[in-house]
């Protein structure tokens, strides 16, 4: 993969989504021309939802949790894949779908995602109140989705390597 993690200039605002755009093209990258026997049949020894097709299954939700759950506060409208029974069902429902859905589905979510933030200011404060009645910016959810997104890609490398050798970004 190019790297693609230099900002377009040095303000904020392009560092944060470069960084965003880099970490979400190496989860992609991760998974893309995977055969099908390691897209869920692979899993992290020890921890049988780390999958490839379950982490990015994964990651398309989270993103949509933080950009529609707690930022735009569209959690009732949206029928979300886990429940109080379980948890980790975007996890279990990736592992078994085909790996180009769940990219393309991942793509066109990020895709959404970057008109957000291109169009709202960094200061703008989330609908969605979390713990103790505080309201995070929108800087605050891009850099926790570059958190998020980049600890899963050291899961993902760390399969992609288990299941055929492919190492890389």
């Amino acid at each position: 993969m190019t790297r693609t993690d230099m900002p377009p200039a040095w303000d904020e605002r392009s560092s944060l989504t470069t960084f965003l755009d880099y970490a979400r093209g190496v989860a992609v990258d991760k998974c893309a021309d995977a055969a099908a026997e390691h897209i869920g049949n692979a899993p992290l020894p020890g921890s049988p939802l780390m999958t490839l097709g379950g982490l990015i299954s994964h990651l398309r939700w989270v993103e949509q949790w933080w950009f529609e759950g707690v930022f735009l506060g569209r959690e009732d409208d949206i029928e979300w894949p886990w429940t109080d029974e379980d948890p980790d069902r975007e996890m279990r429902l990736g592992a078994t779908a085909p790996i180009d859905q769940l990219i393309a589905e991942y793509e066109a979510k990020c895709e959404e995602y970057r008109a957000l933030v291109a169009a709202t200011d960094l200061d703008a404060v989330s609908v969605r109140e979390l713990g103790r009645g505080t309201r995070p910016t929108l800087r605050w959810v891009l850099m926790h989705l570059i958190e998020e997104t980049s600890r899963h890609n050291g899961h993902l490398d760390v399969l992609r390597e288990l299941a055929d050798g492919r190492t890389g970004d």
